[in-house]
């Protein structure tokens, strides 16, 4: 496999744009453009499903469509006269779907191991089947290392508290913590989220007192997290988290998380293919965007046998 473009560093760009205004656009491995190489595939591609996005966009009323989700329907008061006196007949309320108690399937396990295959397209790029390499302790490590061609070009380590990024082919480093891009991003991020979107269980869990709302094929929960509204989509038949919605209220920027191909692994449904869709209004020129990103897993093992995360900063290396 052959990269030409740094699909992920221009992932990068794209979503800064977006939320923080960042224009600068990179166009080949030779002009340093694998600086956030890792951190758009395995720090800030999930993250962003979560982001609160700070946008200012100019409102416009419009219709609700038929299908609607959130579509209500208003019905005026009638009024009715007898004589010197009015009567108020207050409209009939329709009833309420509905809304039953689910049983979402999860995957545990204690260590996961995968490698798989990343693309990316937007509206200029187009690139295919880059390669990463994924390692997990759950609720503790996660470790990515991600090839171009037989070189690996980036190393990452994020633990529970903090977030670490060596850059081989710039000898560079960068070191986050959960709080800092809590606060950037106006919204509570640490590594359980993280970790539940790569396994596709939900983000947040449901409360007790929260319930599902029948929609077609699929058991529907919507959640709200501060500006966040989060729509999770339920498979009728598996019972598996198989769509994610997040729409950031006051801009309407979303993003849409599609789950695939579940396949038997070990006592699990585990999905082998996410598709992320990220659809934005662009501050430069108030146009809509649409950046896809997708991660297809070629194996996965979920084992009780430890494996290693190998990780260190050379001391050369320069912090960015």
């Amino acid at each position: 496999m052959k990269v030409k473009v740094p699909f992920l560093n221009k992932l990068f760009v794209d979503v800064c744009r977006v939320f923080f205004g960042y224009s600068r656009a990179r166009t080949s491995f030779s002009n340093k453009n694998l600086r956030f190489y890792f951190i758009n595939c395995g720090v800030i591609i999930p993250i962003l499903l979560f982001s609160a996005c700070h946008r200012p966009r100019q409102k416009t009323a419009a219709a609700p469509a038929a299908d609607s989700l959130t579509a209500v329907v208003a019905k005026d008061t009638v009024t009715l006269s007898r004589k010197d006196s009015t009567a108020v007949i207050a409209p009939t309320p329709e009833p309420e779907e509905p809304k039953v108690n689910v049983n979402v399937e999860t995957v545990d396990f204690k260590y996961l191991t995968a490698r798989s295959k990343i693309s990316f397209k937007s509206k200029d790029q187009d690139i295919d089947n880059a390669n990463v390499n994924i390692r997990m302790l759950k609720d503790s490590v996660l470790w990515l290392s991600i090839v171009a061609g037989p070189i690996e070009v980036v190393r990452g380590l994020i633990t529970r508290d903090s977030i670490q990024i060596v850059d081989r082919y710039h000898k560079e480093y960068y070191l986050y913590d959960f709080n800092t891009l809590s606060q950037k991003f106006n919204f509570q991020l640490n590594f359980e989220l993280i970790q539940s979107i790569l396994i596709g269980n939900m983000p947040i869990p449901k409360k007790e007192n929260q319930r599902f709302k029948k929609e077609k094929d699929y058991f529907m929960l919507r959640q709200q997290e501060g500006k966040i509204m989060l729509e999770n989509y339920i498979g009728e038949q598996n019972h598996r988290l198989k769509k994610l919605l997040v729409t950031e209220q006051p801009t309407k920027n979303s993003l849409t998380l599609n789950y695939d191909d579940f396949t038997q692994l070990n006592n699990y449904l585990f999905p082998y293919t996410s598709l992320i869709q990220l659809d934005y209004q662009s501050q430069k020129d108030n146009q809509l965007y649409q950046t896809v990103f997708r991660i297809k897993h070629q194996k996965v093992e979920l084992s009780e046998k430890p494996v290693n995360f190998p990780f260190s900063i050379p001391q050369k290396y320069e912090r960015k």
